[in-house]
């Protein structure tokens, strides 16, 4: 088997300008865009020796120039040590540089670069794809001449990756460029499809997103946490609606001392406080239930005064909605009875858990580059300072620490 060189120059001009994409378009979840899921694969070797033709050699090699487009450095792949082989005999060879690149660059595209994500406080756990699934579907990908289109389906498909990856594409601006590259990344960190109905609460925007059927059909201004007390970035699942809370004390509350107006209860050793509902009550009137490790939740807050701020970090990691109770009544608003429920609890002083029908997928996102419900780009303020964090250990050096140090995948 031989390769032409120039026919290789070729392909790498034509990848130059593969990597720009259609415009941004309106809102809708990956599902609704025509995105399918990828199939489970069985774990085997890579491609059988002799297998990568011509044609698959120069998608690869094509695909692996456009990674540019995707905020990447093509430079860490080891595209010079393939085309270093590509127009000799030793089959053997082609392959294994081949299918060495090859599941690098879907190790990438599926998993993201960085792999250490904990140092952000995001801990949304994406299911992550290990190198004998990649291996799996690229043998077959192999097998039926689709490298190329196998490798982009790894990518996120969201719309918003889309117009992040489109303004890139674009930005003359190598700041803008630096943010966006930024938030590509955490783009790949993300699950590849959200759900067609789910809140989006994105930090740096100070907003709170219902999505319907793949569209966004409310917006809510919310308070995040401080950079002091930062919000996490979480996947949880929305389940009950608590209407007249009592607020329990975080014990990193506390131990900074507590006023009047606090129940202290003692049991086992362990004091805790606890502010009985009422109207001066931390959480207001209103508590959306989210279960996680973190006690975080969306609720309703006395202090409405901050709404109206710019920036609005200001809680202790908790999410302040404006205007909960509709939000409330928008999430009940399907289920049977639980809208008058919802409202005669909340006529009353009385703690009342409704429960919702169904679990509503959370989204606690960090993008200081994101896309508005009309399809717009907004660049948006840094409030924990993470994006110069990110952009350092997107450096190769950096990246090679981090793969060593993550846990090995069977």
């Amino acid at each position: 088997m031989r390769f032409s060189a120039k026919t290789l120059a070729a392909a790498l001009a034509t990848s130059v300008s593969a990597f720009v994409v259609a415009a941004p378009f309106a809102l809708m979840s990956s599902s609704a865009a025509g995105t399918n899921p990828l199939p489970a694969v069985t774990p085997v070797d890579p491609a059988p020796r002799g297998a990568w033709s011509q044609t698959a050699v120069q998608d690869l090699v094509a695909e692996a120039h456009a990674s540019l487009g995707e905020g990447m450095d093509p430079a860490a792949y080891d595209i010079a040590g393939l085309l270093a082989v590509a127009d000799g005999t030793d089959t053997t060879e082609i392959d294994r540089r081949a299918n060495a690149l090859a599941l690098a660059l879907a190790d990438d595209y599926a998993n993201g670069l960085i792999r250490q994500r904990s140092r952000y406080d995001w801990h949304i756990e994406a299911p992550a794809m290990d190198r004998m699934q990649l291996a799996g579907g690229l043998r077959h990908a192999v097998a039926v001449g689709g490298v190329r289109p196998w490798l982009r389906s790894l990518l996120p498909q969201d719309p918003r990756y889309v117009a992040l990856r489109h303004a890139y594409a674009t930005s003359g601006d190598a700041a803008v460029r630096d943010r966006l590259r930024v938030n590509l990344e955490r783009w790949r960190w993300m699950p590849r499809t959200l759900g067609e109905d789910h809140i989006y609460v994105n930090v740096p925007s100070y907003t709170l997103a219902v999505v319907d059927n793949g569209q966004a059909v409310s917006q809510y201004t919310v308070v995040v946490g401080s950079p002091r007390t930062p919000t996490p970035q979480l996947a949880l699942q929305a389940s009950a609606i608590v209407v007249n809370p009592s607020w329990t004390v975080p014990e990193s509350i506390a131990r900074k001392g507590m006023g009047a107006g606090f129940q202290r209860i003692s049991t086992g050793g362990y004091t805790r406080y606890v502010q009985a509902p009422g109207p001066r009550n931390a959480l207001g009137k209103f508590k959306i239930d989210m279960p996680n490790p973190h006690a975080i939740y969306l609720h309703d807050t006395p202090s409405k005064a901050l709404f109206a701020r710019d920036s609005r970090a200001f809680s202790h990691g908790c999410i302040r909605v404006k205007d909960i109770d509709r939000l409330a009544a928008e999430l009940v608003a399907t289920d049977d009875g639980a809208e008058a429920t919802l409202e005669r609890a909340a006529a009353g002083a009385t703690t009342r858990t409704v429960t919702l029908d169904r679990k509503l997928p959370v989204y606690l996102v960090y993008f200081t580059a994101d896309v508005d419900a009309n399809g717009q780009l907004t660049l948006l303020e840094d409030p924990y300072g993470r994006d110069a964090r990110v952009l350092q250990d997107l450096s190769p050096a950096k990246r090679m620490a981090d793969k060593a140090a993550a846990p090995t995948k069977a």
